[in-house]
């Protein structure tokens, strides 16, 4: 992926670093593969602020990702790499020798033209999804499964990346980007490969303007209120109560752990992210 800057010809282009989209090789969606999105604006189905700091923005369609990638032994070919304004990554059209199509997250090296294939027969080729127990060790992953056939959940933003660290029995040692090391049953499948769009955390919107077309609303800093709408609230002059940093309902919002202490995955995680 390359950035692209722009000129100071006004004050919000000074700072703006944006995509160059060079990797983009189809500008609309497959519309087999698309479905509508309402917007919520961070309301429940009551109506109510679950999420704050939520609404407007540019209208969105869903594009249909496949995470499972379960057709094992049919070869597909990349006829598209695609932006997605519902993800970090790119994603790339796969078309299958049957005739189907379906989209997965861009892997970073795959380019339009690539034949790509799942399942345990295949090979640990970049963009080829194949079972934990398949691939050799030290290798570069992304899109894991947690649970044998439930699909990819972990490891699927710009440019992330794990790394199968050995085997032992039914599971896998996983290190993840946060440094975590999980086990992982090895009857797992997993991508091969380390995902696209890796210089995305390095895009500066320059504007307020664009954080509104991605339905982000501005935020009202705690210290800023009164004592009656935020617990940080309140005070002579520019204080912060003396108290640590909280959220409006009093939770730790600095340092705090918020994991559970009985959670049943606690058990699969080998070292604790740094």
């Amino acid at each position: 992926m390359g950035l692209k800057k722009y000129k100071p010809t006004t004050p919000s282009m000074r700072y703006t670093i944006v995509p160059s989209y060079e990797e983009i090789t189809k500008k609309s969606p497959e519309r087999s593969l698309t479905v509508a999105m309402n917007k919520t604006a961070g309301r429940n189905f009551e109506g109510r602020i679950t999420v704050r700091h939520r609404g407007g923005g540019h209208k969105r369609k869903y594009r249909i990702i496949d995470f499972k990638r379960d057709k094992n032994g049919i070869p597909a070919v990349v006829s598209a790499i695609e932006y997605d304004p519902n993800r970090s990554c790119y994603i790339a059209l796969l078309a299958y020798v049957d005739g189907e199509k379906r989209y997965i997250l861009a892997p970073q090296g795959v380019k339009v033209g690539d034949k790509l294939l799942s399942g345990p027969d295949a090979e640990p080729v970049i963009g080829n999804c194949m079972p934990l127990s398949k691939m050799p060790l030290g290798q570069t992953i992304h899109n894991i499964e947690l649970q044998p056939g439930r699909g990819g959940q972990i490891v699927r933003t710009a440019g992330g990346k794990a790394q199968l660290m050995s085997k032992e029995g039914e599971f896998a040692h996983i290190r993840l980007p946060s440094g975590e090391i999980r086990l992982i049953n090895v009857r797992c499948v997993a991508t091969v490969g380390q995902i696209g769009n890796s210089d995305w955390s390095s895009l500066v919107l320059g504007k307020a303007g664009r954080k509104r077309w991605r339905g982000i609303r501005p935020t009202v800093r705690g210290v800023a209120m009164n004592p009656v709408d935020h617990p940080m609230g309140g005070g002579e002059g520019r204080s912060s109560g003396g108290g640590h940093p909280v959220s409006p309902w009093g939770k730790l919002s600095k340092g705090g752990k918020t994991r559970g202490r009985r959670r049943t995955s606690n058990r699969f995680i080998i070292k604790r992210r740094k």
